[in-house]
């Protein structure tokens, strides 16, 4: 069943509170796996997803990642104290591309020790757009020697969204098979999401995850 694999998203600035609860409505209708939103609408997402399977996920240090990690610990705390179950946390990009790996690793490690207080799902986004091949399969590398549940290609808000490609590179580069994906930006087709997942990836992120499951179910899907 498709939905399963559905993070619903809204992280627009101008997103309404009205905007919020058709997500949310959607998404328990079809049983998807997650609401993203911003931290600012979380509350309101825990809220209406109360007593369903569908998690209630945020974003930490988004959409640019250069947060200090302290600062993204304190909001990882905080959405973690209103409930969130999954954390989407962009990496520090400069950093990474300075090859400052242990600053990368050290911000993980940190939002994961809150693991010793929250039950949470880690997903971490690496911005598929702004890395070159080699940097997409070291950050695959770094990521598979943490304890991170996902990798998460975009943001959304870069100058492009996942490719096929971007998939084949994490693949074939995570040590950890374990190491989930997360897909994300520009995922509007349907056509594009079954390949994603042919592709192997675990999630799905989308803002039009409504519509992709409206034209599943009329083609037949489940």
């Amino acid at each position: 069943m498709l939905a399963k694999y559905l993070d619903s998203t809204n992280l627009q600035a101008a997103a309404r509170a009205s905007d919020i609860e058709l997500l949310c409505q959607e998404a328990r209708q079809y049983q998807m796996a997650a609401v993203c939103v911003n931290p600012f609408r979380l509350e309101l997402a825990c809220h209406l997803l109360s007593g369903t399977p569908v998690k209630a996920c945020t974003v930490i240090a988004f959409p640019l990642g250069a947060d200090h990690w302290t600062s993204k610990v304190d909001s990882a705390r905080r959405a973690l104290q209103m409930g969130a179950a999954e954390l989407d946390m962009v990496m520090n990009i400069g950093a990474f591309k300075d090859k400052d790996f242990r600053l990368v690793e050290k911000e993980i490690k940190e939002l994961l020790r809150l693991r010793e207080e929250y039950v949470f799902l880690l997903k971490v986004i690496v911005e598929t757009a702004l890395l070159s091949k080699e940097e997409l399969q070291d950050i695959s590398v770094l990521l598979g020697n943490s304890e991170a549940d996902f990798i998460k290609t975009s943001t959304g808000f870069s100058s492009r969204g996942v490719t096929l490609e971007d998939i084949e590179i994490i693949r074939e580069s995570r040590q950890r098979k374990d190491l989930k994906i997360k897909a994300s930006g520009g995922i509007k087709s349907l056509d594009f999401a079954l390949e994603l997942l042919k592709a192997g990836v675990d999630r799905i992120g989308s803002s039009s995850a409504g519509a992709l499951l409206e034209e599943y179910r009329q083609r037949g899907g489940q």
